[in-house]
């Protein structure tokens, strides 16, 4: 023993001495260098938890303090500095690319997607790639470290290696600022921005530090950490939770980015941005649940005082023994406890990457309330489900929702949200694309994903790319197609004749079902043929209206042409406030007689629609209510002849009220007369509908009225009477007047506004005194004079005779 004691003890000695050493070595090397913290030691194994090794000297702490990041780079870390100004990078994507802040999450869950798909695709060919255990999970977790104000997320893809994270984080900085710049202002080659680089960086909108964990399977596991300053530093990974494969990217989040810590925050995003992604994106949160826990001595004793107190005396033995048993069982009380577990955020798949044959129509439905937000049981009326391939590949889903949005047309021109949402490889970029579809079919719900289109880039930029013409022309066309197949399922909508057969169920499940579209987004079709004169054709076909033999019942322009009487060679049509209004309409007389049908357009917009939609078929417009109608009349030349007495006569009489001509009418069977406008100006209903404008200018609306023209029946027999009268005496005054008493009723019965309705008013009630042999001259009686009383004084009265009323009641 003594031979090994002096030197155990010149051990010890030899230890004491250099522990202090050592620790002065490290106390030395820390003021040498006061931004590089010694290597940390290892901490927990905790996702999301800060290493100690991050921490600073007091020194370090107070200077750093004025700056916009409170972190410092590793010490043993390898430093490498950016080639381009990272304050102009910084300023270029935050400014130019990224209009808010939320996008940051998109990014990092996107390049997450982007590595598990590059594993996924590895393990085709080589399953070991994989590993084992969690390693095999593709999934992407997302984890909350709120007392340090850290956000990770986390993916289990291929990786990166040392220089993997060298080149990959830092792209865009080798490259140069101003060549950069130069590339997107040329409309060089887009794609450069969805590199991982540049999407990476938007992080920094939130966080003013950065680590980037990653482990690759040829290499270590190293940590890429950067506070945008102009350097970045990499450096093997001994001291945080081993990842097994894959990325972790921490960030530390700003003091103002506060509100990226809260866990519905994420959800939401997630949820707008992410919902599609391939992967499971799990968030740790929190739960509250319920859980039984041992009741306090005291609890437990007022249970049982409470229980003495109200057992009964008359209990049996069973009970007894029951509640003896009770005793014998420990005393529990619930309360609420907060507990963690992963909650997987987006549950809903994306159907349009699967062939339309295998999605069933529940999986559709199911799909479309996810997209639209609608929790209702209403079914969408139809769906299009496509790919498009060429020069810009795509796959789109698009619905027709069962009801009309009740601003749909009152923020028509206004809105700039489409209900149809652009996404990239899965990726949401915008709903806000005026350029997507038309604002005519801004009803349609659905969403469009391309692989071919920059990922990372604003909707302004988006917006002038070529491939969204492209985009645009298909999905019109497709939109368009749905409707009309809607249209020609419908049993309601065909033309066959087979009601001897029995209707299938689906049958009936389709019937009526255009006629529910028509009354939901029929205005959204008329406008598009207003705004779309490439599809004008198309959407004519889609047109529904009552006519004067439909009995209530839509008709379309190919079955109104289909029953045209034989020699017909116009459409004829008539507009008005109501269809009871046009059906009783003197312009559609001579048109009833022989047989003739008319469409009835009763929506304001109908008046613009036709100003557009000049013919179809070959089919030319008629506005019934116009001049220009044509029907066979074999005593017209005769009948002008003899009528040009008073025709001439009339238009001299009318001169004042700017009526054009007097003309023999063809249109009209049992009204007297009727006033017709010219072919190209505005008709009685347009007159109003301008008129009720409210920045309307009647000086400057003049110029657009049609020249008013009186039509008038030759057999009528007030008509027959006024030639009579004309002829034998001209210049008779109370002829005249009953002339243009006869204009100013036809001017009503038609649809016009009477100019001055106090004359008109006047000359009516002179001929109802004529009819009861009033004298012209008689006058309305004067009322007698009665004395005033002074009001309070009449009040007074009136209370004293309500009291006595009373009196005598009683």
């Amino acid at each position: 023993m003594r031979k090994w004691t002096i030197p155990f003890v010149l051990f010890l000695l030899c230890l004491i001495f250099l522990v202090p050493d050592q620790g002065r070595r490290i106390q030395a090397n820390a003021e040498a260098d006061s931004d590089a913290p010694v290597d940390p030691p290892k901490v927990e194994e905790k996702l999301g938890a800060v290493p100690n090794g991050l921490s600073t000297d007091s020194d370090v702490a107070k200077r750093e303090a004025e700056s916009m990041s409170r972190k410092s780079l590793r010490a043993n870390a390898e430093k490498f500095e950016f080639q381009a100004e990272v304050s102009r990078l910084m300023d270029i994507l935050i400014n130019s690319l990224y209009s808010n802040k939320d996008i940051f999450l998109r990014e990092l869950i996107s390049n997450a997607s982007d590595a598990l798909d590059k594993i996924r695709f590895l393990a085709l060919t080589d399953k070991e790639v994989l590993g084992e255990g969690d390693n095999t999970k593709l999934e992407i977790q997302i984890k909350l470290d709120k007392e340090n104000k850290i956000l990770s997320i986390r993916d289990r893809g291929v990786g990166m290696t040392k220089e993997d994270l060298r080149k990959n984080l830092g792209t865009i900085a080798k490259s140069g600022t101003s060549a950069f710049v130069e590339k997107m202002q040329t409309s060089g080659d887009l794609n450069l921005i969805g590199q991982f680089g540049v999407g990476f960086y938007s992080v920094y909108l939130v966080s003013d530090y950065v680590e980037v964990i990653s482990k690759h399977n040829d290499d270590k596991q190293y940590v890429w950490e950067s506070k945008a300053d102009g350097a970045f530093a990499i450096s093997e990974d001994t001291w945080n939770e081993p990842l097994g494969r894959g990325t972790e990217i921490r960030l530390h989040l700003r003091d103002e980015a506060g509100e990226y810590l809260d866990e519905y925050k994420l959800k939401e995003l997630v949820k707008k941005y992410s919902e599609f992604i391939n992967f499971p994106i799990n968030l740790w949160a929190s739960k509250e649940v319920e859980k039984e826990v041992p009741a306090d001595e005291d609890e437990s004793v007022e249970e049982d005082e409470t229980s003495e107190s109200s057992s009964s005396e008359e209990e049996g033995e069973e009970e007894d023994a029951e509640k003896a048993d009770d005793e014998k069982k420990p005393k529990t009380k619930k309360v609420k406890e907060t507990t963690y577990e992963w909650e997987l955020l987006n549950d809903m798949k994306a159907i349009w990457l699967r062939n339309p044959k295998e999605v069933t129509d529940e999986e559709y439905t199911k799909f479309y309330h996810s997209l639209a937000k609608d929790f209702s049981d209403d079914k969408p009326m139809a769906w299009s489900h496509f790919n498009a391939e060429g020069d810009v590949e795509f796959k789109a889903v698009l619905f027709i929702p069962p009801k009309a949005p009740h601003d749909l047309y009152e923020s028509y021109y206004n809105s700039k949200k489409s209900n149809v949402k652009l996404y990239v490889r899965r990726v949401f970029i915008s709903d806000e694309f005026d350029e997507l579809l038309p604002k005519y079919l801004n009803f349609l719900m659905g969403l469009v994903d391309s692989d071919t289109l920059p990922l990372n880039v604003s909707r302004e930029m988006l917006q002038q790319h070529s491939s969204l013409k492209t985009i645009k022309k298909k999905l019109i066309r497709k939109a368009l197609d749905m409707i009309r197949k809607l249209a020609e399922e419908d049993p309601d909508e065909t033309n066959d004749k087979k009601k001897d057969v029995e209707e299938s169920s689906d049958d009936n499940e389709k019937k009526g079902q255009y006629a529910k579209f028509w009354n939901q987004f029929g205005k959204s079709i008329k406008l598009g043929i207003i705004e779309d004169a490439t599809n004008r054709n198309r959407l004519a076909k889609l047109l529904r209206f009552e006519t004067s033999k439909s009995d209530g019942k839509l008709t379309s322009l190919d079955q109104y042409i289909s029953r045209m009487k034989s020699g017909q060679k116009d459409i004829f049509y008539i507009t008005g406030a109501s269809k009871e209004q046009l059906e009783k309409s003197p312009f559609l007389e001579r048109l009833n007689k022989k047989d003739y049908e008319v469409i009835f357009f009763t929506d304001p917009v109908d008046e613009y629609l036709m100003q557009y939609l000049m013919d179809y078929e070959d089919k030319k417009f008629q506005n019934v209510s116009k001049e220009g109608l044509k029907l066979k009349d074999s005593k017209t030349k005769e009948l002008k002849e003899s009528f040009k007495p008073l025709t001439k006569w009339w238009k001299t009489t009318l001169a004042s009220d700017n009526v054009e001509d007097v003309k023999i009418s063809n249109r009209l069977a049992d009204s007297p007369c009727v006033v017709v406008t010219s072919k190209y100006g505005w008709s009685s209903y347009m007159e109003k509908i301008m008129h009720s404008q409210t920045l309307s200018d009647a000086s400057r609306q003049a110029y657009m009225r049609g020249k008013r023209v009186l039509e008038i029946n030759p057999r009528h027999p007030i008509i027959k009477g006024l030639l009579e009268k004309v002829v034998t005496d001209p210049e008779d005054e109370s002829v005249k007047l009953t002339a243009k008493l006869i204009y100013q009723t036809a001017l009503m019965e038609s649809g016009f506004e009477l100019s001055d309705p106090k004359n008109f008013a006047s000359q009516i009630y002179s001929s109802v005194k004529s009819s009861l042999n009033i004298s012209p001259d008689a006058t309305v009686d004067e009322e007698e004079d009665v004395a005033e009383e002074p009001e309070a004084e009449t009040k007074a009265e009136e209370s004293a005779s309500e009291d006595s009323e009373v009196k005598d009641e009683l």
